[in-house]
């Protein structure tokens, strides 16, 4: 029988005697709620403008640049967004329908980039020498930029 976190050493949360207690809120999505346009969900966090509640009432405006790369991110993240609201809205056809499209666009621009550029994993098939830690990582910048 396992022992109770109480009684495991460094299990156990403390918060100082006046920490405020937190009040979580999460908005019930309603069926078939408008969307941002992908590429503006991606800098604001959510495809769903219902759920947009930013920090403090900051709002992120920057841009992403254009690119084969950033494009493929944009549809990844619309369809994890996606994902989710189907994840609890399974009736939603048109949403659905979203889904599917943007899979089968992500595929499409996933096989073309790699054929173009460069895998996007490891687990892609390649041919000639094990070449995956050739490429700049994202955080070497001068390295990383796209044509």
């Amino acid at each position: 029988m396992e022992r109770s976190n109480q009684t495991r050493p460094g299990w156990e949360g403390r918060l100082p005697n006046t920490a405020p207690l937190a009040n979580p809120y999460v908005p019930f999505q309603m069926e078939n709620p408008p969307k941002y346009e992908a590429r503006k969900a991606l800098v604001r966090g959510t495809l769903f403008p219902g759920l947009d509640l930013p920090f403090l009432g900051m709002v992120n405006r920057n841009e992403k640049p254009v690119t084969p790369l950033t494009e493929l991110q944009v549809m990844a993240f619309a369809l994890q967004e996606l994902a989710l609201y189907l994840d609890t809205h399974r009736d939603d056809k048109e949403a659905l329908e979203i889904y599917r499209a943007y899979q089968q666009m992500y595929h499409d621009a996933s096989m073309e980039y790699s054929r173009k550029c460069t895998p996007l994993t490891h687990k892609h098939p390649t041919e000639g020498p094990y070449k995956w830690l050739d490429d700049p990582w994202p955080w070497e910048y001068a390295k990383n930029k796209e044509g």
